[in-house]
């Protein structure tokens, strides 16, 4: 089932995950191994988690898994699309049989 406006992942790190951890975004990008501004940009959503941040992820927090950071990011990514107008796309015609 396709969920209404789903959040931004890195919503959901800058506001569950890293005030639940107590730390900074400056700390938790030195832990992940990324830059601050890397971080910095999943967090306000103007990055997406990619297949990488995904693993280093479910490492980190030993949980979420990688699959369901990229799931989240790909729930959202298609609403985000749905809510843009859609090209006219005609349907493929199947070969008729001889």
């Amino acid at each position: 089932m396709t969920m209404f406006n789903p959040p931004h992942p890195g919503s959901i790190l800058k506001e569950d995950v890293l005030p639940e951890l107590g730390i900074s975004v400056t700390e938790a990008a030195t832990q992940l191994g990324v830059s601050r501004v890397a971080l910095s940009r999943l967090i306000n959503g103007k990055a997406g988690i990619s297949a990488d941040m995904a693993l280093r992820l479910e490492a980190w927090m030993k949980g979420p898994t990688a699959e369901s950071w990229v799931r989240m990011q790909a729930e959202y990514d298609l609403w985000q699309a749905r809510q843009k107008p859609h090209p006219n796309v005609k349907p493929i015609e199947k070969p008729k049989a001889a």
